[in-house]
């Protein structure tokens, strides 16, 4: 009679108790259901708030998103954010600077990192530049100063004066004399008529006197025949200036007829200098520029002169173009001693250039852009395209993106290689932190061609992730070394990642086949 209840009270509390455990299952259930139900709505509305675009301003910085690019392939941009196509990495932002210029972006390098890499600026300056070319040339003779002696009637050479070419002369020295016999005849004539008696004989002697002009005498030969009253057969030519003998057609005893060419003098009183001015320079030179000319054979001697014709002629073996230089002060050949042929130094005065300049050493030209690194308030930096002019004196003209009075980097260029390399390395100048791209694999396939103790040389395909095409190229050894067993000829995978130096080092190396020989940093 007492089991029983005592069996009946332990089927009671069992019931109870499971009974409990269900209800409190149940409410458990239900409670998890309420709390995800919560968790979802409430990612539905996170979901449905738009996302960033370009334009917006980044909560996190405050600033104004131009963009999104992949820092290794910055030319190419998106408007939104999300993963390169390019790299297994996120899109990296690009604010607009603190001047709202979009389209140049700024890095910050410490105070500590500029002295580190020496960076020195300079202002931007107004002022004037006076260029000077200078260039190679040789000594010519002054084609103005030259003058001819012709037989002016058929006549015979019966003594030369003058035998060989480059003789040299004075003006009125005797150069030939010359037989004429036509002037017997004439000055026979005249004589008679002149010793005819009668009032009425002015006009035969003046047709007389112009039969003898018409053999070829001149008025000085006539009124020897005048006043001598004999006949006078010969003549002798004279040099009409002082010079050398550049051409002589003249021989004792030949026959010459009228209008030929029997001397050709040219002046050394003045000479020119042809100088040979690049194609590149051309554009400085002005016509009345002043030029001093300077020859090995005459040390210490400076000719002066001026640029007299600039010829339309380019020389296509030396591409340049010929400026003709009068050499006239002060003393243009003093004792003719510029021989034609000499070579001489020329240094031209060129047209002259006023506005912005900067040194020289600031231009960066990479063959597609001309930038200046230009520095501004509070260590940041940014490159800015320019227009550039002239250069004279080590500093170069800015006709386009600069202003006077601000500061430009005349030394640590490299900083500024381009808007990509800014980009990459911006990190690293800021403090000494890794550049992000340093981190970033690239992987492809090559041959070994050459195996050495710090590197090896890959003849390699194409590396996409760089866009390099198939070269030949050497690859730091990892720091852990080269695997044993690479030998040239060999076919291997690789990997590799670009140092703060931007050279490539490996990471890895294996056969291509995959059989182990694989070295990791």
């Amino acid at each position: 009679m007492t089991l029983k209840p005592l069996v009946t009270g332990l089927l009671v509390a069992g019931v109870l108790a499971a009974g409990g455990y269900g209800l409190y299952a149940l409410g458990l259930q239900r409670g998890m259901g309420q709390a995800n139900g919560a968790t979802v709505a409430a990612s539905g509305t996170a979901g449905a708030a738009a996302p960033m675009k370009a334009g917006d301003i980044d909560p996190s910085t405050g600033k104004k998103v131009l963009y999104w690019h992949d820092p290794m392939v910055p030319g190419q941009k998106f408007d939104k954010p999300g993963k390169s196509p390019f790299m297994d990495m996120m899109l990296v932002p690009v604010y607009a600077d603190g001047d709202g210029d979009g389209d140049q972006s700024w890095i910050i390098v410490s105070p500590r990192v500029q002295q580190n890499l020496g960076v020195r600026t300079a202002e931007v300056i107004r002022g004037t530049l006076a260029p000077q070319v200078d260039a190679t040339g040789s000594i010519a003779f002054n084609e103005r100063d030259q003058a001819l002696v012709q037989a002016r009637a058929t006549g015979y050479i019966e003594r030369l004066h003058v035998r060989a070419t480059l003789d040299r002369v004075g003006k009125g020295q005797p150069l030939a004399d010359l037989y004429v016999p036509d002037w017997v005849a004439a000055q026979e004539e005249f004589l008679s008529v002149r010793r005819m008696q009668g009032s009425d004989l002015a006009g035969l002697i003046d047709g007389a006197r112009q039969r003898m002009r018409q053999v070829g005498m001149n008025d000085e030969q006539i009124r020897v025949v005048e006043t001598s009253g004999t006949v006078q057969p010969r003549i002798t030519l004279t040099a009409p200036l002082g010079g050398v003998i550049v051409e002589l057609l003249a021989r004792e005893g030949m026959t010459v007829m009228p209008g030929a060419t029997l001397f050709r003098i040219n002046g050394l009183s003045t000479v020119w200098a042809n100088a040979e001015i690049p194609e590149s320079q051309a554009g400085l030179l002005r016509l009345g520029a002043g030029v001093e000319a300077r020859s090995p054979a005459l040390p210490g001697t400076v000719f002066k002169g001026t640029v007299q014709a600039i010829l339309p002629e380019v020389n296509p073996a030396t591409r340049t173009l010929k400026a003709r230089v009068e050499l006239v002060n002060p003393v243009a050949n003093p004792g003719a001693q510029l021989a034609p042929g000499m070579f001489v130094s020329v240094t031209v005065g060129a047209r002259t250039e006023q506005g912005l300049m900067v040194p020289s050493e600031a231009i960066i030209q990479t063959g597609r852009r001309t930038v200046v690194m230009l520095a501004e308030a509070d260590g940041r930096f940014r490159p800015v395209d320019v227009d550039i002019g002239i250069e004279a004196g080590g500093q170069t003209g800015i006709k386009r993106g600069l202003a006077a009075g601000q500061q430009v980097v005349v030394s640590g260029q490299f900083l500024v290689d381009s808007e990509a390399s800014l980009k990459a390395t911006s990190t690293r100048m800021a403090d000494g932190a890794p550049a992000p791209a340093a981190t970033i694999e690239h992987r492809g396939e090559a041959r070994i061609e050459a195996v050495g103790k710090d590197a090896v040389t890959l003849s390699h395909g194409p590396i996409p992730s760089l866009q390099w095409g198939a070269m030949t190229m050497d690859f730091g050894a990892p720091a852990t070394g080269l695997p044993p067993g690479l030998t040239p000829g060999q076919s291997v995978r690789f990997a590799f990642t670009m140092n703060q130096d931007g050279l490539p080092v490996l990471t890895r190396i294996e056969p291509a086949n995959g059989t182990g020989m694989e070295q990791k940093p």
